[in-house]
């Protein structure tokens, strides 16, 4: 008689009610499509002006139907990490990689963090391998790790032994985690010794990297001698080596850095990541695999059980591919939890949540390019046409055997035999002629590997999994100013309408593919994100225009037809507060928000868009840009004296918000002070006179920016270009 306690689920899913939310939606795609039509039938009284107005609400009609679509069924899991040891006695070895590629652009004091937090985390040492990928080969980075791994042989036991729950020591030693005196005096003198000893590996990490030449490249250094930025050889190190085997001892430590040579294509962090797959396909060979950038430190440290419960507990493997979990940031928590929030439970409910680049478990086999009707009939996998296409490293295609067919005996004790393979599958020209990047492994096309990849496996016809423990499973640093959010943004953007111009289309993947219609539907919404900034761009220049034309693009305020205007303007608005409020962030932090995601659609987006544009046309060729990084060691991440402030640089990326504003001062000015002043006793332009104000509101940051000077002020360059521009502006709408 089988034991009831081993049937028990190891998940549940929770499907929350969203009644309240679906009213509001239809409510406002009632409005809108109110709105085209009244545009419609009123489009022979008015000019140009209207029809751009009805042109542009047509489009964010349609991106409201891909998000009412999206999120219509949310759905969430809430696992029983308790019951985990009553079904797996024995829990799967686990491979989790780390990638960093600019040793000034992302601190090694950052990797470093993150690497001390996952060796502590709760899950058996002999079952953990962290692989470290160093694509900038920096002897900085290495130099970094090696000092980190002697401070974690003191750094876990502390942890594990305090059953300590932040295990990135620079969010531990804050001001406000000072052991109190309730503390035993043993807790409090190990306490200091521990801060003590981090303090001394920072200040080792901060003078080697203001050395002018980081460090003396002797010893394990001297293979950095003769290594440039993009033309070195393979660098395979272990670090540390867990050879007894001890579930309380460290886990393996490996530093990868592959083989980068001028002529050869790399792909970026697609490349990087097929690279430490096959590296750790030959040592550890683990069949579950975490990726996290240097900057997402473990929050919870039950996170690997978490995920387990998901990985292990469903009924079909063909359910859970991959585990998400959300990618939030410790000092802007309000930058994508609303996202998660709100959006992100609603693509769970359909087919799963997309890929998002950092805090994933991936099944290796998938990552293999396993589909989900092949996972059920591994009998003949020596036959299998990708294991043809996987290079020609025998030794890797005997791991990849093992990992097709589940078996999980290949975790290593005795790394140092695979170095030689293992540099071998990291040279640049091991994928000739092979299907990594094109059939398997991280997908190779845009500059979002991460999104690429994710929908290729959904097109494949599996499930993907979330994750959302509380506290968060993983925390990371946001862009630290204006300039840095812009490239993110700007290359999410690309990276997003590279794959839309593709042949990797949701919609081509939902008429060929197994790819779920509401899914494509959730794939198309964040696809196209860079388009919205053409039409947002537009509807804040007619205010403007119709100011300068004396013309209209909004219902006189006497006249029925504006309640169609303000009724879905006031509802979204209110709506979107509500939603900040119940999420436990103030009016303020919804007010930043919405000014944010205007300005970032006129710029970032815009320019992601041009970049894309040249690319089709041949002009141009793409580029990843590393987001800046930065440590916030505050509570709260943040700096009094910078709270509020927009950061500038020269980037032309700032030129087209600046002349927005630009072009409203000049109109406003020219409609108050002009020759022939609004009139607004009639109700003529008072509307637009209204949105105007209201834009210059929205933007005010930029406008702050005019009048500023240093980092917190536009350069003077961006101002002249944007003048001329609104000038020009100016000029045609005379004619």
């Amino acid at each position: 008689m089988a034991n009831p306690i081993i049937s028990v689920p190891l998940f549940e899913k929770v499907f929350p009610k969203n009644t309240y939310q679906r009213a509001v939606d239809v409510a406002l795609l009632f409005l809108l499509f109110c709105l085209l039509i009244y545009r419609l039938i009123s489009l022979n009284n008015y000019g140009l002006a209207w029809f751009l107005a009805f042109l542009c609400e047509l489009w964010f009609t349609f991106n409201w139907i891909l998000i009412v679509c999206t999120r219509w069924t949310p759905m969430l899991y809430k696992p029983f990490p308790e019951r985990l040891q009553q079904r797996v006695p024995e829990l799967p070895p686990m491979d989790v990689f780390v990638t960093t590629a600019d040793a000034v652009l992302e601190p090694p004091i950052l990797t470093v963090n993150t690497v001390l937090s996952l060796l502590a985390v709760d899950y058996p040492a002999n079952k953990l391998a962290c692989y470290v990928s160093d694509d900038g080969c920096s002897p900085l980075i290495f130099y970094s790790l090696v000092e980190a791994t002697k401070f974690a042989k003191l750094w876990v036991p502390f942890c594990r032994k305090n059953n300590i729950q932040v295990r990135a020591p620079f969010r531990y030693f804050l001001d406000e985690s000072k052991p109190s005196s309730a503390n035993s005096r043993d807790f409090q003198k190990e306490w200091k010794y521990m801060k003590e000893e981090y303090e001394q590996l920072s200040r080792r990490i901060e003078n080697a990297a203001q050395q002018p030449f980081p460090i003396g490249l002797t010893g394990e250094l001297a293979v950095f001698s003769e290594t440039e930025l993009r033309n070195h050889p393979t660098i395979v190190r272990v670090l540390w080596e867990n050879k007894e085997g001890l579930p309380e001892g460290l886990p393996h430590l490996i530093y990868v850095s592959r083989e980068k040579r001028p002529k050869n294509p790399h792909h970026y962090k697609a490349g990087a990541m097929n690279v430490l797959t096959r590296v750790s396909g030959l040592m550890t060979n683990a069949p579950f695999m975490l990726n996290l950038d240097c900057d997402m430190f473990v929050n919870n440290t039950q996170i690997f059980q978490q995920a387990m419960c998901l990985m292990l507990g469903s009924k079909n493997e063909q359910d859970c591919a991959f585990i998400q979990c959300p990618q939030l940031f410790y000092d802007r928590p309000q930058d994508l939890l609303l996202l998660h929030e709100y959006i992100g439970k609603g693509i769970v409910g359909i087919q799963g949540p997309y890929y998002g680049g950092t805090g994933c478990f991936h099944r290796r086999k998938v990552i293999y390019g396993l589909w989900p009707d092949e996972a059920e009939n591994q009998g003949k996998l020596y036959d299998n046409v990708l294991l043809k296409e996987c290079g020609n490293s025998k030794e890797f295609i005997t791991s990849a055997v093992h990992a097709l067919k589940g078996k999980t005996d290949y975790f290593a004790s005795n790394l140092s035999k695979f170095l030689e393979a293992a540099h071998q599958v990291a040279s640049c020209s091991y994928e000739y002629g092979t299907g990594w990047g094109k059939k398997f492994g991280w997908i190779y096309g845009s500059l979002v590997e991460d999104i690429l990849t994710g929908l290729t496996i959904h097109t494949k016809g599996w499930r993907s999994g979330y994750c959302s423990p509380d506290p968060p499973a993983f925390l990371g640093c946001a862009p630290p100013d204006g300039p840095a959010v812009m490239v993110q943004q700007k290359r999410w953007t690309t990276g997003l309408l590279e794959i839309f111009f593709s042949k990797h289309n949701p919609v081509i993947g939902t008429l060929k593919g197994n790819l779920q219609f509401r899914q494509c539907l959730a794939y198309l919404w964040l696809l196209v994100w860079g388009f919205r900034s053409i039409f947002e761009l537009c509807y804040a220049t007619l205010p403007a225009y119709c100011i300068l034309t004396n013309s209209n693009f909004l219902p006189k305020v006497q006249e029925p037809g504006i309640y169609f205007i303000v009724a879905p303007f006031v509802i979204h608005h209110l709506y979107t507060l509500s939603e900040f409020i119940r999420t436990g962030f103030s009016v303020y932090s919804w007010w930043v928000g919405q000014c944010m995601a205007r300005i970032v659609t006129m710029t970032a987006w815009l320019f992601g868009v041009i970049n894309v544009i040249l690319k089709l046309l041949g002009l141009s060729e793409m580029v990843f840009e590393i987001t800046q990084k930065g440590l916030s060691t505050s509570s709260d991440g943040g700096d009094d004296d910078d709270e509020g402030k927009f950061v500038f640089d020269e980037s032309p990326v700032f030129v087209s918000v600046t002349t927005v504003v630009l072009v409203h001062l000049t109109a406003l000015a020219t409609g108050l002070l002009g020759p022939q002043p609004i009139s607004v006793g009639k109700g003529s332009g008072l509307a637009e006179f209204f949105c105007s104000v209201f834009l210059l509101v929205a933007f005010w940051p930029i406008v702050e920016g005019l009048f500023r000077k240093g980092k917190y002020g536009i350069p003077s360059s961006t101002i002249f270009k944007s003048a001329a521009l609104a000038l020009f502006f100016v000029y045609l709408s005379k004619l």
